[in-house]
Parts: C-alpha cells; structure tokens; sequence
C-alpha cells in the first residue's frame, strides 16, 4: 500500500472511532455565570486555568459586589451585565452556571433552555419539585443538558465506595448514614448577600434540610442506582431561633427501602464541618471521612483499614471540566450520576417529601 493511500486508510480509522475531535471540540466552552450571591461561585471564578472554559459573561445587577470579586479575582467589570437577556445577547455563551438563590435556578432554564444554552445549577436542583418538575420539561423539549453540582460529587473516597459496593466487596446495601453541615451560616461569617436568601424560606425552599438535605439525597441515590425510597420520614428543628426565626436550622431524614435505610442528617448546629458518609452492607462496612480519607472493614474476620485515596481523573474531579466535556460529547454520564437530572430529580421528590413529614409529623409515602 501507497504511502498516501496508508494515511487516507489511517485518518478514515480514527474519523470513524470518533478519536479525532473537531476543532470547535478543542475551543475552551463558552460559559456566563448567572448570579454572585451564592459563595459556591468562588469555585469557578478562582479556579486555575484548564483551558475547558473561558468566562465570557457574568450577570450580576449588584454592582458593589461584582466589583468586590472583580478585586479578588481579577476578571474585567466590562463582561459583567445587569440581567441575563443583555448577556446573551452581547457574548452568546453556550452554557451558564447559576450562583443565584435556589428559586432563581427556573428562570435561567426558562430563558437559557429555548436558546439551547445549556445549564449547570448549584445544589440542589430546584427550590421545590414544581420548579424541578418545569425545568426537567424545558430541559427536555429543547434538548439541553441541566446538570446539578454538588461538592461532594468529586470526592474520591465516594466513588471508591460506589465501586467497594458494587463490586460486592460489603455484601448487600443494608444502611447508608449520611452526615453533612456547619456550625451554621451566620456564625461562619457568610456574606449579607448569601444570607439573604439562604435563610428565606421562600428563595432557599428551607434552612439546614434544603441546604445540606440534598446531599445525602444525591449520594443515596447514586449509590442505590436510581431507587425511589417507598417513604419518607423527617423531623427539623429551630435549635436557635434568634439567628434563623424563619427556617429550620436542624433536620433528620429517614429514608425506607425494600430491605436497606438511609439516613441523612442535616445540620447547621455541628462543632465542626463535616461532609462524611457510612455505607454498611451485609457483611461490611465503608466510612468516606472526607475527599480523601476513607476507613472500611470487609467482614468480621477482617482488620480495619484506612487508606488516602487519590484524586479523580479528569473529567471526573472537576464540575467545569465534567460539564463541557458532556456538552462536546466527550463524555456521556452513567445512569443516575451525581450530577445528572435523572438522579436530581429524585433528590427532589425526597426532599419535598422531608418537609412535608416534618411539616405534618407523618410518614410520606412514595409511588416508585
């Protein structure tokens, strides 16, 4: 065979294995960043350079505080706009994130989803599930990816629990205890722009089981495949009224399955911040401490063993890489992925369901 003929064979091969991108493939994604309220948008506006996605738009109609982080992180006040429609307009994102409050995530789907823009919310997905219900419509009919991020989506030591689990290293799922929180917004020193409507029962959907509910909702999901609970048990407290007289600051959730539990309790009262899970199978069981600790003993017989689990490969240690990667269709996510709206959607039914037994003292029970 012919030099040339050898090439044209060879470039065919990787063509039709999808081993060559496109150049638009190889061209950081075009983002805006939709509200500065939500501290989480730190993430994003102090991450270093990975050449996945270059920030093309802010919206942010507070202009004292867009200058504030203009000053920490360097970005120009020229690409910050007063409201989503004059962003679009001038830079044409191809995705947004969304660092509003809860309530807002609908309307940027609303305006975002018929321009095929494609969105990323922080958690969780919506205020309440008629909002998710509304985006997951949108979402749907216009074919754009709605991704939801969660910090604990790029620990390590959960998706090395996922894998212990599935792998039938603990026997089967008995228990799933998930615990996350602070020692409370206020007295971590958030700024007044994220208290405003983290404590408002309207914007945020709630306090502490809203807020850090999600979770263990997410995670529990995740690690069942997809189960619906068949009910839902909650209790929440106001443990200190005079910072959070409008939301609860203390919640439990009790999820019931055919033959395991889950159990998330959500807090804005813990001494220290934590954001740990157990998982308890049949014969053992998987403590995730943090990102990187994790402690699991396989069965009776065995001895404890803790081990630092490395981090993830991209795409899979990083919101922003994950979501241009699915949007250029580099990467596809699993069924019920952390960050996918198949799971997330169910994160909302078990959190409407938590808060209306918290309301009424009842156990909820659910249609699978």
């Amino acid at each position: 065979m012919k030099t040339a003929s050898l090439v044209i064979f060879f470039v065919n091969i990787f063509f039709s294995s999808g081993i060559i991108m496109s150049q638009s493939d190889h061209k950081p994604l075009k983002v805006g960043v939709v509200g500065l309220t939500h501290t989480h948008v730190h993430w994003i506006l102090g991450r270093p350079e990975r050449g996945d996605i270059e920030i093309v738009g802010i919206v942010e109609p507070n202009r004292d505080l867009a200058q504030r982080y203009s000053d920490q992180h360097g970005y120009s006040m020229e690409i910050v706009f007063e409201s989503m429609e004059e962003m679009i307009d001038e830079v044409k994102p191809e995705a947004v994130t969304a660092f509003g409050s809860i309530y807002e995530h609908l309307e940027v789907v609303e305006k975002c989803a018929p321009l095929g823009i494609h969105v990323m919310v922080e958690k969780p997905l919506a205020v309440n599930l008629l909002h998710a219900k509304k985006m997951k419509e949108l979402a749907e009919k216009h074919n754009i990816h709605l991704l939801t991020n969660y910090e604990t989506s790029w620990y390590a030591t959960n998706h090395k629990t996922y894998k212990m689990l599935h792998e039938g290293e603990i026997g089967d799922l008995r228990k799933v205890v998930v615990l996350d929180g602070h020692k409370g917004p206020i007295e971590l020193g958030i700024n007044q722009e994220f208290l405003d409507w983290l404590t408002d029962p309207i914007l945020n959907g709630g306090g502490a089981l809203t807020d850090f509910g999600c979770y263990g909702a997410n995670l529990i999901t995740w690690l069942t495949k997809g189960k619906m609970p068949n009910s839902v048990f909650a209790i929440t407290q106001t443990i200190k009224p005079d910072l959070y007289p409008k939301v609860d600051d203390e919640a439990t959730i009790i999820l019931k399955y055919p033959k395991m539990q889950g159990i998330i309790q959500a807090s804005w009262n813990w001494p220290i911040s934590r954001k740990d899970m157990e998982v308890y199978g049949k014969t053992g069981y998987i403590i995730s401490e943090n990102r990187s600790d994790l402690r699991y003993r396989l069965s009776e017989d065995d001895k404890e063993e803790i081990k630092k689990i490395k981090e993830l490969e991209s795409p899979h240690d990083d919101p922003f890489v994950l979501f241009a990667s699915v949007i250029r269709g580099q990467t596809i996510l699993q069924s019920y992925d952390l960050s996918s709206l198949e799971n997330n959607m169910i994160v909302m039914e078990i959190l409407e369901a938590a808060k209306e037994s918290a309301n009424s003292g009842k156990v909820v029970e659910l249609k699978n």
